[in-house]
């Protein structure tokens, strides 16, 4: 006990714990290894050394003695230190705090290792692990030892409950079996709660995925939000300086036309202002031969013509505010069909790039004023005679066999086909099913492009163009120039969109996604028909196309 009450004396000034492996210093101070060298290491600089206590001075770095006697007290120190939070001692050690490694129920006593040799071997002096609810494991009614459960009332009982106690004729356990049972469902429990847990594991890292996957959504379409709304503010600034633009250059025409015209009445003012002075000359004059001699007042007005035509140079009109609404509304059509679908943009020629739309975006995908060309039909006249049309004129597939139709300056001589109508105004487009296999052209051309020759294929002359589809590639054709599409094929479903006086043609593929494929732009000067073209692949497997809209 003196030496738990000297035990701040055994404490290091540096670290203030008691010793551990401690040393002394030439000067007589006693430090913990570790603290004394970490204390020197950082004195190593200043070229002196000095004892953190008396500040004396080392000139070089002092040596380290170690002090066995304070070590082995420390340690003592330490070890009763342990045992005494342990908390649980020996009942009958009264000299020392000595740890108990057993404790006897019947004894209500904790025993250490020497007093467990002599304590009674007896079976009615049970020994269990040390603890201090001595009382928890006898029972309070026949002060016996708790050896049994009884299931009935769920409570621990002894022998006396058993046999002539409250619980006579209950069903009861021993201890131990009870106690397994109940680690039984316990780890069943555990084992479900395991499970629970791994399941809600994999809904965290879903969930994590998911906010992963979300927050690298919410990236790219920030950019490509961004990217809409700068291009839609260039078109709608675009659209504006046109738009004022017009409005300046009617006000400048209006103005240049008053001012010519305000130029010619301030001249026919002074010429009838001079009449009007001789008239009045005339008026004031008495001889009447004088007055009769002078011109008859008639000739003095103005010519019913001339006035007509004066009065119509007058009207010289507004400013066209239909003219100015129309340009409006093209233009911001135009801005919405190009930018509605977070574009990837329509292109100009020569170069393409592929749009990916969603499937309920397609009525936005062409202008509010386009319409569906639902009355497309084929002109079998204009038909090559290795292909068969269906009888209602919206079908056509290759054939290895050639019919014998007559050959005319319409008929083409390759597997190619027009449409009987023509379109040159507005906005149209038709939807074309195609088999998978085969070599095939969609597009337009001119009713004037050649029927024979090396050039009167689709796409390979000025009067037509087209998007072909041969062994599983894209690509786009016109006057005899082809340009490879990046994306492979994935729908069998296409639609051809005609912008006739804006000079575009486009070409999207039509799936769950819709994709813009490519857009032609040119300036068109006769009437266009829709152009098909059917022929087998290299690996002779012919093709089928089907007008769908």
């Amino acid at each position: 006990m003196a030496l738990a009450d000297t035990s701040d004396d055994l404490n290091c000034s540096v670290c203030l714990n008691i010793y551990t492996d401690p040393v002394n210093l030439r000067c007589g101070h006693s430090y913990c290894r570790e603290c004394i060298e970490k204390a020197l290491d950082e004195q190593t600089g200043s070229g002196v050394y000095k004892c953190p206590r008396c500040r004396k001075e080392f000139q070089d770095r002092p040596a380290l003695h170690p002090n066995l006697d304070l070590r082995n007290i420390a340690d003592r120190v330490r070890s009763q230190a342990a045992q005494k939070e342990c908390g649980i001692f020996c009942t009958y050690c009264i000299h020392s705090l000595v740890p108990a490694v057993k404790s006897c129920l019947l004894c209500e006593a904790a025993l250490c290792d020497n007093h467990l040799s002599v304590h009674i071997k007896s079976p009615e002096h049970v020994l269990t692990e040390p603890t201090r609810s001595l009382r928890n494991r006898k029972c309070s009614v026949h002060n016996k030892i708790l050896e049994f459960y009884c299931t009935e009332d769920c409570s621990c009982v002894c022998v006396n409950c058993r046999l002539d106690g409250d619980h006579i004729g209950h069903r009861v356990q021993t201890l131990a079996e009870a106690s397994e049972q109940k680690l039984d469902k316990l780890r069943q429990v555990q084992e479900r709660l395991s499970s629970q847990r791994v399941e809600t594991e994999k809904r965290v890292h879903k969930l994590q995925e998911h906010g992963s996957k979300v927050r690298e959504m919410a990236a790219s379409l920030l950019v490509r939000v961004t990217a809409l709304f700068r291009d839609i503010k260039r078109q709608l600034q675009d659209l504006e300086r046109r738009v004022l633009g017009e409005i300046s250059r009617q006000e400048e025409k209006i103005s240049h036309s008053v001012s010519h015209l305000i130029e010619k009445l301030d001249i026919r003012k002074n010429e009838l202002f001079a009449k009007i002075l001789y008239i009045e000359e005339m008026c004031n004059m008495e001889d009447p031969v004088t007055v009769l001699h002078e011109k008859e007042s008639a000739d003095f007005g103005i010519p019913r013509e001339e006035e007509a035509n004066e009065r119509q140079t007058e009207d010289v009109g507004y400013l066209d505010e239909d003219l100015i609404s129309l340009t409006i509304r093209k233009g911001l059509s135009n801005a919405i069909s190009a930018t509605g679908t977070l574009r990837a943009g329509a292109c100009d020629t020569p170069t393409g790039s592929e749009t990916t739309i969603n499937l309920k975006d397609l009525g936005r995908m062409t202008p509010a004023n386009s319409q569906a060309a639902s009355d497309l039909l084929l002109d079998e006249t204009t038909a090559g005679n290795q292909m068969n049309i269906s009888e209602d004129l919206k079908a056509i597939s290759w054939t290895m066999r050639p019919l014998n139709r007559p050959m005319t300056s319409q008929r083409f001589q390759y597997n190619q086909v027009l449409s009987v109508r023509g379109f040159s105004l507005g906005r149209y487009y038709w939807d074309v099913e195609s088999s998978s296999t085969g070599d095939w052209r969609i597009g337009v051309a001119y009713a004037s492009m050649l029927r024979r020759g090396e050039h009167s294929f689709i796409g390979y002359n000025k009067e037509s163009w087209c998007l072909r589809r041969c062994n599983n590639t894209y690509s786009v054709w016109h006057d005899n120039k082809s340009l490879t599409l990046p994306p492979k094929p994935s729908s069998n479903k296409l639609r051809v969109h005609l912008e006739y006086e804006d000079g575009q043609l486009a070409f999207y593929e039509l799936s769950e996604r819709i994709r813009h494929l490519y857009t032609f732009t040119s300036k068109f000067n006769e009437p266009l028909h829709a152009a098909f073209y059917v022929s087998e692949d290299l690996d002779r497997k012919g093709c089928r196309l089907k007008i769908v809209t």
